[in-house]
């Protein structure tokens, strides 16, 4: 699958690349990674108007106090691993654990390794959501759990909750070469207990599950609330994270009557993971 990266320099950057990063998230970019001059956002390339393929990225607001310069290119699927490869450095999640690709030299890693080859999928601990998520399993007890691992992209999410203890993790998403990665990581970091599933949130078998853990964006986390409901035991936990801030007490809105309350959070640099729990 070819993939739509767009380019945008931005001056001033602040607040105006969280602000754009926003308004891409909701028409259909996936990832992002900021840099010095803005950011590169991602998105498959069928989801684009290829007449015109870059209306409406920015905020079609009159006298934004800001300037900026786009530009787009298609990278083509072949080429996409050797993307990810040179941008991809380890990450330090505090004491807990280090993310790494197989090519990283492993001395002096600082809590437990987890080895992910990225290819195409989201999720390698960069983004500020994956590493909120991956820290916040850390205070959570996985001994005996069965846990559902929505959007698992690497899988880094259903590795680190093996080790934890889980007894079973289900990783699904709707992407196949996700499902593949998934595969081939577990087999990376000796990951036995977790079944990977390729669709969407009705092709999630009925378990019964202790933990649901959805690093998604905002608009796919709402629809997948009633269902994140009807799947979760009573008492059990949902970890949700890939959307800002100002976005969580529309989330927590939804949630409540679904029974499913807040029990904690975490911010980094805008971007929010909340812990609800199931009455």
């Amino acid at each position: 699958m070819d993939y739509f990266e767009l380019t945008i320099s931005i001056s001033p950057r602040d607040p105006w690349t969280d602000i754009i990063i926003a308004n891409l998230a909701d028409r259909g970019f996936e990832s992002f990674v900021e840099t010095e001059e803005g950011l590169l956002a991602y998105a498959k390339s069928s989801d684009i108007d290829n007449e015109n393929p870059i209306s409406g990225t920015i905020l079609n607001e009159k006298d934004l106090n800001f300037e900026y310069k786009l530009d787009y290119k298609i990278i083509p699927h072949q080429n996409w691993n050797a993307v990810w490869e040179a941008d991809f450095k380890p990450v330090v999640v505090e004491e807990y654990c280090t993310i790494i690709a197989p090519f990283h030299d492993q001395t002096n890693i600082v809590g437990m390794p987890i080895i992910i080859q990225p290819k195409m999928s989201f999720g390698t601990g960069h983004h500020q959501t994956t590493w909120m998520m991956s820290k916040a399993l850390f205070e959570i007890n996985f001994q005996a759990k069965i846990v559902l691992d929505m959007g698992t992209g690497t899988g880094v999410l259903a590795f680190i909750a093996e080790k934890l203890g889980a007894e079973k993790i289900v990783a699904v998403d709707i992407e196949d070469w996700s499902v593949e990665n998934t595969i081939e990581n577990a087999e990376r970091n000796a990951c036995q207990k977790i079944e990977a599933i390729c669709g969407d949130i009705d092709k999630v078998p009925d378990l019964g599950y202790d933990l649901i853990l959805a690093n998604i964006n905002k608009n796919i986390l709402k629809a997948h609330l009633p269902s994140y409901a009807d799947l979760l035991q009573k008492g059990g936990t949902l970890l949700l994270s890939g959307f800002f801030e100002s976005d969580a007490d529309e989330l927590l809105e939804a949630a409540e009557p679904l029974g499913l309350m807040k029990k904690g959070s975490l911010n980094k640099e805008e971007w929010c993971c909340l812990s609800l729990v199931k009455q």
